[in-house]
Order: structure tokens, then sequence, then C-alpha cells
């Protein structure tokens, strides 16, 4: 990684992760995005990304096959994406993950944004990081409970 990185991007939260990134016009950076297999811009938002995604993998046992990023879906006739979906190997949905940049404060707003994905896919884990603070719970649709955990669990126990 570039030194400029330090002083561009906070340091978050999470494990290092070693992104290959790349200088483009105008000062901007991209970073490759292993997961859609392309270069992407690198906001703080993809920052965050990167390093729990990549996190994910190589601490938490999540299969890299498993995992896609911005996926779209439909939800009240509009289109909507979610920053990350992570499978089962039946390909159901088993976790949302929604990134803000780390000087983004996770609200109620930050939430109801992933309850209302969750309610198109179905995943029983919801996940929310701005790469400093995380939270993740899981929900029971049958009760319509939601129980906060106080780590985002392994894969293998997900599913």
């Amino acid at each position: 990684m570039s030194g400029d990185f330090p002083t561009r991007f906070p340091k978050l939260n999470l494990p290092p992760a070693d992104l290959k990134l790349r200088h483009i016009e105008n000062g901007r950076m991209e970073v490759f995005d292993r997961w859609r297999g392309r270069w992407v811009a690198l906001t703080p938002e993809e920052w965050v990304r990167q390093h729990f995604v990549t996190m994910m993998v190589a601490t938490k046992g999540y299969m890299s096959g498993r995992i896609a990023n911005e996926i779209s879906l439909s939800l009240n006739s509009m289109s909507r994406r979610c920053d990350t979906v992570v499978y089962d190997d039946s390909m159901h949905p088993v976790m949302i993950v929604e990134y803000k940049a780390p000087d983004v404060r996770i609200s109620q707003a930050v939430f109801e944004q992933i309850a209302r994905y969750s309610m198109v896919l179905r995943a029983p884990y919801l996940v929310v990081s701005n790469g400093l603070v995380h939270y993740c719970c899981r929900v029971d649709y049958k009760t319509g409970s939601c129980s906060f955990l106080s780590e985002l669990p392994d894969y293998s126990s997900i599913v």
C-alpha cells in the first residue's frame, strides 16, 4: 500500500488487509475487489468493506465463493443494493452486511435500512459496521425477535 493511505483513510477496528490499490487521475484511488472481480473507487465506505470482508474470510472462516458485494434487490418496486450478502451452500442468503464510512455514526436509520433489505432476503444475520464499531444481530422471523451478538459468528455456526 502507498504511504498516503494512513492519512487518507483511518485505522479501523479490524485486522489489516492486503489490498491491491492503484492511483487514477486527480489523486483518486481504486481498490481491486476480489469478490466483484474488478477495480472500484476507493471511498471511505469501500475501505471499510474491503477490510471487513477480508476479516470475514481470514479469521471467521467465511468462504469467498459465498460472499457477494453490491447485490441488487427490488424493494417496493424500487431498486436497492445490499453492500454484502453471505450465502449458505444452497445459495440462500444467511447474512446481510451494511457498511458506513468511519465518520458516519451507526444510527437507528442504519438499522432500519438493513431491516428493509432483510424483509426481501430474509437473512437470519444482520451486520452493520463503520469499521470502528460493529453490530451483529440474529433475527428470528417466526417470533419477530432480534438478539444482538457479542461478536461476528464464525461461518460454520451460521450455516
